[in-house]
């Protein structure tokens, strides 16, 4: 029996190659090696008053590559990401990543390790483009930026198609480039571990594609272990190397897009008729009638 089996079974008793792009480099100029560890959570339980939230999550998630977490509303996605990422205490249970526990792990030490992105961010200041960017930087520079830093900040913000409003205030952007610059501060952290909640948060059709390459070609190429949320289950199947479907706080199965594509299991998690077909060699979902 598969991991997926295994774990559909117990949640169900209980209920391409991307065009070129410009070059992220890791500080040393080439891909890190990989950590030893992924991500771990063992038994983590989180609620609100009588609502269970999280529900005695224990999942494992792989060592480099991108993780797409999937599921409907209040499946628990965001809870369960927000606990990894030390942004919300769980009320059981232990999260680890790449053996570091996030929540005894001084703070500066898991912000050279991990980079989060919420999914509503606000800010009280009027920053620029590249002020904003530059953020990323703090856990490295603690202020005192250094020529170093600054090719970081150069980089991730031509990786996101970000060089012509490098000096505009992000109050006179739009919803989608502003969300670029958000993605390209926490890539310029130049972390290990990224965990991005809902990035294609209003982004068009193209830059939501080009967004989901970014990723994937930071996971591939830089060796980086990238973990986000998602609620289009084909943008999941055509740019995850793994899916993880949450739904009623658990874990109803993970693994490759191959094993979660598949009718019968999404028709479970989501709670409606689902077709999976394959075109151009993606599985792909259809679920309008």
């Amino acid at each position: 029996m598969t991991q997926t089996q295994t774990q559909t079974q117990s949640w169900t008793q209980t209920q391409g190659h991307s065009p070129t792009a410009p070059s992220l480099q890791s500080s040393a100029g080439t891909p890190r090696p990989r950590a030893a560890v992924g991500i771990r959570a063992e038994g983590v339980t989180k609620s609100y008053g009588r609502t269970v939230v999280v529900d005695d999550v224990s999942i494992e998630l792989p060592v480099g590559g991108l993780t797409a977490l999937i599921g409907p509303n209040g499946a628990g996605k965001s809870t369960f990401l927000s606990i990894a990422a030390r942004l919300l205490a769980a009320d059981h249970g232990r999260v680890s990543v790449d053996g570091l526990d996030v929540t005894t792990t001084p703070g500066d030490v898991m912000a050279r390790r991990l980079a989060v992105l919420r999914q509503d961010n606000h800010l009280e200041i009027r920053l620029t483009v590249r002020d904003l960017v530059a953020f990323g930087r703090f856990p490295h520079s603690k202020g005192r930026p250094t020529p170093e830093d600054l090719v970081h900040v150069e980089q991730a913000m031509a990786y996101l198609d970000l060089e012509e409003y490098a000096d505009r205030y992000l109050d006179e952007l739009s919803g989608g480039q502003r969300q670029r610059a958000f993605v390209a501060m926490v890539l310029c952290q130049d972390t290990d571990f990224v965990l991005l909640d809902e990035p294609l948060n209003n982004l068009d059709l193209r830059h939501a594609v080009a967004m989901m390459r970014r990723l994937r070609d930071a996971a591939r190429e830089l060796g980086r272990t990238v973990v986000v949320v998602v609620h289009d289950i084909n943008i999941a199947s055509c740019y995850a190397d793994t899916i993880v479907a949450m739904c009623d706080g658990q874990v109803a199965a993970s693994g490759s897009p191959a094993e979660i594509m598949r009718s019968e299991l999404l028709e479970q998690i989501y709670g409606l008729e689902v077709g999976v077909h394959e075109l151009d060699g993606q599985l792909i979902a259809t679920y309008y009638s």
